[in-house]
C-alpha cells in the first residue's frame, strides 16, 4: 500500500464557471486555469500520481498542450485512474478538503463524492470530501482563490 498527498490552488476571476469535484457551482466568479481549473480533482489526481511515483498532472497533462485547454477535469481524473491501473495500482480511498470562503459547498458535496467515486471505480463510501473556510484569512479567506488538499491510499494489483 502507498499513500499520496496532493494540493492545488487557483485564482477566482470573473467570467469563468466554478467547477469543483466535477460539479458546476453557482457563484459570481470561477477558477482561472488552462483546464476547467477544478482544484479538488487536480489535488486528487496529484495525490494518486504521487502515491504511485508517476509525477503529477502537469507532467501528464501539460498546460502548454492546447488539447487540454478548458479540459473537463473529471475526464482527466478518469485518465489518471487508467494510468494507475496500467502501472499496476488500484485506488483504495480518497480523503479531500476544499478551502474556500464562498460559496457554501455542503449542498454540492454528495454529487462531488459520486463523481469522484465513479471516475475511480470506487464505492462512494470510499470517497470523503470536506469543505472549510479560513475564517477570512489568506487568499482563500479574502475570496481571491480556492485551494484543495487530498490524500489517497493505493495498492498494487
Amino acid at each position: 500500500m502507498r499513500i499520496g498527498h496532493g494540493y492545488d490552488v487557483h485564482r477566482l476571476v470573473e467570467g469563468r464557471r466554478l467547477v469543483l469535484g466535477g460539479v458546476d457551482i453557482p457563484h459570481t466568479k470561477g477558477l482561472l486555469g488552462h483546464s476547467d481549473a477544478d482544484v479538488l480533482l487536480h489535488a486528487i489526481s496529484d495525490a494518486l500520481l504521487g502515491a504511485a511515483a508517476l509525477g503529477d498532472i502537469g507532467k501528464l497533462f501539460p498546460d502548454n498542450d492546447p488539447s487540454y485547454k478548458d479540459a473537463d477535469s473529471l475526464k482527466l481524473l478518469k485518465k489518471v485512474y487508467v494510468h494507475l491501473y496500467h502501472n499496476g495500482y488500484t485506488v483504495v480511498n480518497i480523503d479531500a478538503t476544499v478551502i474556500a470562503q464562498a460559496p457554501k459547498l455542503s449542498p454540492h458535496i454528495p454529487q462531488m463524492r459520486r463523481n469522484i467515486a465513479m471516475a475511480l471505480s470506487l464505492d462512494v463510501s470510499e470517497v470523503s470530501v470536506k469543505a472549510t473556510t479560513e475564517e477570512g484569512l489568506g487568499f482563500s479567506g479574502d475570496g481571491s482563490g480556492i485551494a484543495a488538499h487530498a490524500v489517497c491510499l493505493i495498492e498494487k494489483l
